[in-house]
């Protein structure tokens, strides 16, 4: 890596944690979301992105050599087929396959009586959600993994192997590629590490919006166990996929948890009981969460400003710029707010105009990061990408920037490390099979070191967990 690389890697990381901070860096980090986008610059089909995650690594690469960004997720493209392939899964429809090459993947979400969840499940759910995953859900999400009770197929064991090996060859790929972002881009992530929240999971992957919307007329109770039973293993994967060096945030996807999808009650009731205490507790380990607040979510801003200060950077999508600065800015950094139908059918004077207004109001004391409001997809133009660089740079200095020598830890400097949330139901979080069960399983006593033996299982066990509340999570 050259030296001048690695000085304008270390720059802009120092510029765009000090935005996570809510502090004033010398001037407004670009922090793009760019997915599809990415291709339409690069040359590459959606197709490409999609089913050959190489070129949607080069497509980053390009782009992070081509625009003068701050910080970028490694790929937002991140559903490699390769995986949801091999498991046979029915929830997407893929680019060149299901749809035309150039349309971004599709998530089909099933008929309510198809659900992958039925609405007399929930107990099965509640005492064990990953026994539920892997016997129930993953059966019923995908064409050829078994249930439990059914007759075990080679393709049920080709599919399993084959998605789980692919999983880890995916994972394993993006070290090499940020690797790559930093020396021949200079350029930082932007997050680490995957969090939803367990009444979205029941939306999203289980009983679907239609069931779960109906179950919170007949059956609630049952809705706010299953969301509790989940909290444990949701927080785990989060703290377990973080950033280490607690600088970069981990990613919150959030989709259905607010008005007007649920009521203003059953927020309150049930959505913001089981998230609010596992942010409190990722940030009491060190990490803070971005709030990627996919749709409007104005009418919860009260309810997030009782998290501790710094603990979340909070994303506009549908939201008033205005309104949420006023709520929030005392408290936590924002980024977004260009509106992406703008970047796909503006003029490059409209998006200059958007990027000038946000930065005078949202922006003007510091904490703020410019980005779109949603994920942009390959409808936003070149052009547009560039005014937005431009107009960023030209109006997004800061005359007296808070001096700092180096990247600051996100969260508190000297962390007091707690146990996380232990399940009260089922196995917990991080295990399929216990060191107890399995000893009990082996032939006689164990001869050598108990603790290799229990410390070898137990990583390899934990393995089988992620896989699966991956593939819910994830993919």
């Amino acid at each position: 890596m050259s030296q001048e690389m690695e000085a304008l890697y270390q720059a802009r990381l120092r510029r765009f944690v000090t935005a996570l901070n809510n502090q004033k860096p010398d001037r407004v980090p670009i922090r793009p979301f760019a997915a599809e986008f990415t291709g339409r610059h690069a040359g590459y089909t959606c197709q490409q992105l999609t089913q050959h995650y190489p070129d949607a690594f080069e497509a980053m690469v390009r782009c992070c050599k081509d625009y003068d960004w701050d910080a970028v997720p490694a790929s937002m493209v991140y559903v490699w087929t390769g995986i949801t392939d091999a498991a046979g899964v029915r929830y997407y429809g893929v680019p060149g396959v299901d749809v035309p090459p150039n349309n971004g993947f599709q998530y089909r979400e099933p008929p309510e009586e198809a659900a992958f969840m039925r609405e007399d499940e929930y107990d099965r759910l509640i005492d064990d959600p990953t026994a539920f995953l892997y016997e129930v859900w993953l059966p019923r999400a995908t064409r050829r993994i078994a249930a439990a009770g059914e007759p075990v197929t080679f393709r049920h064991n080709v599919s399993l192997v084959s998605s789980a090996m692919a999983m880890t060859q995916y994972f394993n790929a993006f070290g090499p590629h940020c690797a790559r972002l930093r020396s021949e881009a200079g350029m930082p992530g932007a997050i680490a590490g995957i969090f939803k929240a367990p009444f979205d999971i029941l939306g999203d992957k289980l009983r679907g919006y239609i069931g779960l919307t109906m179950d919170m007329y007949s059956q609630p109770e049952k809705v706010m166990k299953a969301c509790e039973a989940l909290m444990p293993h949701l927080y785990w994967v989060a703290a377990a996929t973080a950033d280490p060096a607690s600088q970069l945030p981990i990613g919150y996807w959030m989709h259905r948890g607010c008005v007007p999808f649920v009521r203003p009650d059953q927020f309150a009731s049930h959505y913001w009981p089981t998230v609010k205490p596992l942010i409190e507790e990722l940030w009491r380990n060190g990490h803070q969460t971005m709030f990627y607040a996919e749709g409007n979510w104005d009418a919860h801003l009260d309810a997030f400003r009782e998290l501790p200060e710094r603990s979340i950077v909070y994303h506009i999508d549908r939201g008033t710029p205005l309104l949420t600065h006023r709520k929030l800015h005392d408290k936590f950094a924002l980024s977004g707010g260009v509106n992406n139908v703008t970047l796909a059918i503006g003029t490059p004077a409209q998006v200059r105009q958007e990027v000038k207004t946000l930065i005078e109001t949202v922006g003007k004391e510091g904490g703020y990061i410019m980005d779109a409001s949603a994920i942009m997809q390959n409808d936003t133009s070149p052009e547009n990408m560039r005014a937005l660089v431009e107009a960023t740079r030209e109006f997004g200095g800061y005359d007296a920037p808070d001096i700092l020598p180096e990247p600051l830890r996100v969260a508190p400097a000297t962390v007091a490390k707690t146990a996380g949330f232990p399940a009260k139901t089922g196995r917990q979080p991080g295990v399929c099979v216990s060191w107890e069960e399995h000893k009990a399983e082996l032939a006689g006593p164990i001869q050598g070191s108990e603790e290799l033996a229990q410390r070898v299982w137990q990583a390899a066990d934990a393995s089988g967990a992620m896989f699966i509340w991956q593939m819910l999570l994830s993919f």
